[in-house]
């Protein structure tokens, strides 16, 4: 029990808080440029130690159980915090929910999974060679697959990286699912920070016969396509405790 007239300790912020001002310093430092191994590390520790109920989220809240009128999933996005130098949202998956294969131009992105079962499959652009420079010019190019597998929350902060770690991905929710996203740089158009999906083909499009992949089934070809018709994302009120910006 405290004593009479002791001064109330102030409240820890919240962990949101914690992560918005370990982006503001990592990315702020880095301007616009892939952030240090250390300034990776600092982001990455502060998601492993934040849970869904930091974010007030719970597996039994509507997010998880939205589809549209043919019963595809639809994916809901929690709006945090954006500047010029990150973005901070959560991805939050229905089951049987797909956020289809997309890249992330000249972009860091760390993705906590909070809970749930996420498979993701993952690609990296192939080393340039005459078969991928052709098959470029007609609209595809050579990736080689950097992860195909599961996650199961709890699990360590994923990051991918400009030309490293995955910087295609693509998620399928196995269970219910919630994904905290940070993005440095986020999105942007006008400076060539485009959005773009893509469909794999099992082999280089050509004028004439179709090229076998390289070496062995870790490679695909990926051509750019339109958003899939079944892909439906839509924004939410995030309700969880709010980031200052100070």
């Amino acid at each position: 029990m405290p004593l009479a007239g002791a001064a109330a300790q102030p409240a820890p912020p919240p962990a949101v808080q914690g992560l918005f001002e370990a982006c503001r310093e990592v990315f702020g430092a880095s301007a616009g440029a892939v952030p240090s191994p250390a300034g990776v590390e600092r982001i990455k520790s502060v998601l492993d130690s934040i849970s869904a109920a930091d974010v007030s989220l719970t597996r039994n809240m509507s997010y998880f159980r939205r589809v549209n009128s043919n019963g595809i999933p639809k994916i809901t996005y929690l709006h945090l915090y954006e500047c010029e130098a990150f973005s901070i949202g959560i991805f939050c998956l229905p089951p049987r929910g797909v956020i289809p294969l997309h890249n992330h131009p000249n972009m860091t992105v760390f993705s906590k999974l909070l809970f749930g079962e996420l498979r993701v499959k993952s690609y990296d652009w192939a080393d340039a060679s005459q078969d991928s420079t052709d098959a470029q010019l007609q609209g595809a190019r050579l990736a080689k697959v950097k992860v195909d597998g599961t996650l199961n929350a709890p699990c360590a902060t994923s990051v991918l990286y400009p030309e490293d770690g995955g910087n295609l991905h693509c998620f399928t929710a196995h269970t219910a699912c919630a994904v905290l996203d940070v993005l440095g740089p986020p999105y942007d158009d006008g400076s060539g920070r485009h959005c773009q999906h893509y469909n794999v083909s099992s082999s280089a499009p050509s004028a004439g016969d179709s090229k076998p992949l390289p070496g062995d089934d870790g490679y695909a070809w990926l051509e750019e396509c339109e958003p899939p018709d079944n892909f439906h994302l839509v924004g939410s009120t995030y309700m969880g405790p709010r980031i200052v910006d100070n």
